[in-house]
């Protein structure tokens, strides 16, 4: 039995462009210090040595990530088992993964192997991000224990519409029996609230609380 709590309420992304100065351990770890310090009850990271480093400061969940492009592979989240590992020894909690219906990489298990793989050869458990409906009840099918929104509007079959996906978290909590998470295009309490009413059993946010190089960006283009 995998022994993990998983985080309820707010879960603050920690994250920074490769090219921002905040794109650094340090940084990254005074971020998930300041987020925990101030009530979120975990946070999710990107790259083995962000966990790390994060993972020596807090004792609150981590949810892992590892961001891979790969050549002529559109699944970028945690895409291989070997990325999986890699987070996992670094100090994750729950890995997060790409449980789209898109192609997986070449020589990669497929979703319901992976996710057992996890289980089983790392004790981790497994957050599987979608886009639709059917991909979350996949997911579910192939063994997640927790399944979130996050790649709703970011993949070709939701690239028309807006994250947060409001009805398509309304509709995971309705038919699935797992933890529902609400994570992309959270730009306000309000907001984050409307996803904990809806029945999400937490929130994850990025851009709004941590997006210092985008909201600046955003407002230079507007102030000049």
């Amino acid at each position: 039995m995998i022994n993990c709590q998983i985080p309820t309420g707010l879960i603050v992304s920690c994250q920074a462009p490769t090219d921002s100065p905040l794109h650094d351990p340090i940084a990254i770890t005074a971020i998930a210090l300041t987020a925990v310090y101030r009530g979120a009850s975990g946070v999710r990271i990107d790259t083995p040595a962000h966990i790390a480093a994060v993972r020596q400061q807090i004792s609150a969940p981590i949810i892992g990530i590892w961001k891979q492009q790969l050549p002529g592979c559109e699944i970028y989240i945690t895409p291989r088992f070997e990325d999986a590992r890699a987070i996992a020894l670094a100090g994750s909690d729950i890995i997060a993964i790409d449980a789209t219906l898109r192609n997986r990489p070449v020589a990669e298990p497929d979703l319901k192997t992976f996710i057992a793989r996890i289980h089983n050869e790392l004790g981790k458990l497994v957050m599987a991000d979608v886009d639709t409906i059917e991909s979350a009840i996949a997911a579910v099918e192939a063994g997640a224990d927790i399944v979130a929104t996050t790649l709703f509007g970011y993949t070709a079959e939701t690239q028309n519409q807006r994250p947060p996906g409001f009805e398509l978290l309304a509709k995971m909590v309705e038919k699935l029996e797992v933890p529902v998470i609400c994570e992309g295009g959270i730009s306000s309490p309000e907001m984050a609230k409307k996803a904990l009413d809806l029945g999400a059993t937490a929130v994850v946010v990025g851009t709004d609380i941590t997006g210092i190089d985008s909201k600046v960006t955003a407002y230079k283009l507007i102030i000049g």
